[in-house]
């Protein structure tokens, strides 16, 4: 299914979003899709593409990201870009949906359905970060460094190096036997694409990263009320957290999907749980 592009104007500016399909009345709700740091939507396209053709599926670029008008704080916090998604969903006239977050976007899914469980039907994590505090201060101090353009261009290899090391590494600047991740670097193509994606975002990349380094996880999955899917992959460092999380969030399931599953194989997996 062909992918659209569009933008919507919030109160900081504009809004980049990608979709597919169509609502259908007496049919599935919209889900709404919010991505990793530090890409954008575009990384979720083969997801929208699939989802889309059994239920209207859009992803935004989540403020900061990929087209989007950056946030206004300095040092925003999750419920912060919580509160901008539900303006996104008032300006796009979305009463109620499902909801989808792959690790950043897991954790603003989380405030979302805390503090709108009205508007949330079903909760899926891909991925959610559940870090113990000595590593999220670390994370905190080294995961995210501020990065401005140099006369050299300097930048543009910092970033190709932290998109390579992301790969291969979990966190990727401890870049020893113990913290690689048994896996072959990204494509070429891949890794291009991603750099392009983080030069995007240069400027505000690590706001969001910060963000989620200082959420009070752990404290706050057992708030949630909706029916949630704690879901991974086995390529994905955070595919460990799965079990726990779900265990913190009252009715919940949980699933790990084989490191061969590709695209179908997780829109399968989201369709089950969602259409169940």
């Amino acid at each position: 299914m062909d992918v659209d592009r569009a933008f919507v104007r919030i109160e900081e500016g504009l809004v980049h979003y990608r979709h597919a399909g169509e609502h259908i009345e007496d049919g599935p709700l919209p889900l709404y899709m919010m991505h990793a740091g530090p890409g954008s939507s575009k990384g979720l396209s083969g997801l929208v593409a699939a989802l889309g053709e059994t239920r209207q599926c859009i992803a935004a670029d989540t403020l900061g990201f990929g087209e989007s008008v950056p946030p206004t704080p300095e040092e925003p916090d999750i419920i912060y870009y919580a509160d901008s998604v539900v303006r996104i969903w008032d300006q796009l006239g979305l009463d109620k949906v499902d909801v989808y977050g792959s690790h950043t976007g897991a954790n603003i899914g989380i405030e979302i359905a805390i503090a709108h469980p009205d508007r949330v039907r079903k909760l899926v994590f891909d991925g959610v970060a559940l870090f113990d505090p000595e590593l999220s201060a670390d994370m905190l101090e080294n995961y995210a460094p501020k990065v401005k353009p140099q006369d050299n261009g300097e930048h543009f290899i910092w970033a190709w190096n932290f998109m390579r090391d992301m790969g291969l590494y979990f966190p990727y600047y401890k870049r020893d036997k113990e913290h690689y991740l048994g896996k072959e670097p990204w494509p070429n193509e891949s890794l291009h694409n991603s750099v392009i994606e983080v030069m995007k975002a240069l400027d505000h990349y690590y706001k969001g990263y910060n963000a989620v380094f200082r959420h009070k996880t752990h404290e706050r999955l057992p708030l949630i009320t909706v029916p949630t899917f704690c879901m991974g992959h086995e390529a994905d460092p955070l595919h460990v957290s799965v079990e726990e999380a779900a265990a913190l969030v009252p009715n919940s399931e949980h699933l790990v999907l084989p490191f061969s599953s590709g695209t179908q194989e997780i829109a399968a997996a989201i369709i089950k749980y969602l259409d169940a």
